[in-house]
């Protein structure tokens, strides 16, 4: 099943990073502001479709990764959670 997924970052170069890596895998991502609900320290997201999110974040750039799941975000990855 295909999920939307907003991934927020520490650094607009990481969100950039992130885009190209989702595309390069076949997932459709966009860059897009932040929404107002989400916290985010460089204000740029990814908006992506998948049907897991990454399982890993090699450069430490995510800040977190939610799922937007009806009109909500249900957080799936916070950074420094194990």
């Amino acid at each position: 099943m295909i999920r939307q997924y907003i991934a927020t970052f520490y650094s607009h170069f990481g969100a950039v990073r992130f885009k190209r890596e989702r595309t390069a895998e076949g997932i459709p991502a966009k860059m897009m502001p932040v929404p107002r609900t989400l916290s985010a320290s460089c204000g740029t997201c990814v908006f992506f479709e998948a049907e897991y999110p990454p399982a890993e974040d090699p450069y430490g750039e995510v800040e977190q990764i939610v799922e937007v799941y009806e009109d909500r975000y249900l957080t799936v990855y916070r950074a420094g959670e194990a």
